[in-house]
């Protein structure tokens, strides 16, 4: 039953919900959107890791799980039942790529980085986080933010800053990022410039 149970009440709106935070998020690379706990996924799958999967994911996304999601049965019966996502073999082979573990993670190159003619064709990463204030801070520039924001999550990979510049130069090409923390999300689109300020 627990890969039945746990998706959205009212899928229609709350699609919609999830989107909309997700756009306001993409639109204001830093900027902390709330989100309630729309979807009850099993464990290690958040609740907003949960919602984005739901609204952005269906049977033409092939996704793709970190070992630590993908060595949970449930998860991936949970993400069949409500999505009907394939589950890509390869990053690279992925539209959307969850990570439970963004500390291990494969560097951002091994995703798919779209083409000169069609960058949307990338992957999109959905780490998450247990919250976007208490990591090392990342100070932000660029399209969307109006002179600079700063985010702070927490258990990014040790290299991140450095991935994130060379993701930067394959522009128009390259990944964006969706920061999953609990009842919170937040967004990197790949135009987005990072300075760091370790703590």
């Amino acid at each position: 039953t627990q890969s039945i149970e746990g998706g959205f009440a009212d899928p229609v709106f709350n699609a919609q919900a999830v989107f909309r935070a997700i756009m306001d998020a993409m639109a204001r690379p830093g900027s902390v959107q709330a989100l309630s706990s729309l979807a009850h996924p099993p464990a290690p799958l958040s609740a907003t890791a949960g919602a984005v999967v739901l609204a952005l994911c269906d049977n033409d996304t092939p996704i793709w799980l970190d070992p630590r999601l993908q060595a949970e049965a449930s998860v991936k019966a949970w993400l069949g039942f409500h999505t009907g996502a394939p589950l890509a073999n390869t990053p690279p082979d992925a539209h959307f790529a969850f990570v439970a573990n963004p500390a291990e993670m494969a560097a951002l190159d091994g995703f798919s980085q779209g083409t000169q003619e069609y960058p949307d064709r990338s992957t999109t990463l959905i780490l998450l986080v247990d919250d976007l204030a208490s990591g090392p801070s990342l100070l932000l520039e660029g399209p969307g933010i109006e002179k600079t924001s700063m985010i702070a999550p927490t258990g990014m990979p040790r290299h991140f800053v450095e991935q994130w510049k060379q993701n930067n130069q394959r522009f128009p090409r390259g990944v964006d990022i969706i920061l999953a923390a609990p009842g919170h999300l937040a967004c990197l689109p790949r135009t987005t410039l990072i300075k760091t300020m370790e703590a």
